[in-house]
């Protein structure tokens, strides 16, 4: 185990950071700012644990951060020059548990005649918050997709990550009882 002594480098002191393959890039290029959206999300979801989730989906939640730092060292490594011995990978499995989560919590759920907007519980409220972030590191992997060859399954897997946080914020709305519903044109018959 390495042990470090100090925690800054000055390596990035001119806008640049390095990539899991030792390529240097800009802090502002869209591979770290997708990674870095995903890095987000996972703090999200800390402060989540703390807010109130409910008891059984503490070790779900806790299991999506672990996930999401395999999601950034896939993103962290260019496919061109990573061999597939030596780096970690999103495989088609983690979507596949996102899927079975999903299944099982949205089983007892009421089917929805309306869009959710983000509230209820304050536990629900930070999922629905942590699911907007996932979108973004979505829509920041799919740009990314679009110049660089990127790993697919990253892209299923945040896909599927956020329909989980939204059934999520349901079921921490005591199962859709404390959903907020939306009211397409209230603000104009008030």
């Amino acid at each position: 185990m390495v042990v470090l002594s100090k925690i800054y480098t000055k390596t990035g002191d001119s806008g640049e950071t390095g990539l899991g393959d030792g390529a240097r890039v800009s802090k502002a290029d869209l591979r770290i700012a997708a990674y870095g959206t995903v890095d987000e999300l996972n703090a999200l979801l800390g402060v989540l644990l703390t807010a109130g989730v409910p008891a059984a989906q503490h070790s779900l939640v806790r299991a999506i951060q672990h996930d999401l730092f395999d999601v950034g060292a896939d993103l962290a490594v260019p496919q061109a020059t990573a061999s597939k011995k030596s780096r970690l990978r999103v495989t088609p499995e983690y979507a596949a548990r996102l899927e079975r989560a999903l299944d099982a919590l949205n089983a007892p759920l009421a089917p929805l005649r309306s869009f959710v907007l983000p509230g209820g519980t304050p536990a629900a409220a930070w999922l629905h918050l942590a699911r907007t972030v996932c979108r973004r590191a979505e829509r920041e992997a799919v740009a990314l997709s679009r110049r660089d060859p990127l790993n697919p399954q990253v892209i299923v897997y945040l896909n599927r990550l956020s329909d989980l946080l939204f059934v999520m914020a349901r079921v921490a709305n005591r199962g859709g009882l404390d959903d907020v519903l939306w009211e397409p044109g209230k603000t104009q018959r008030d």
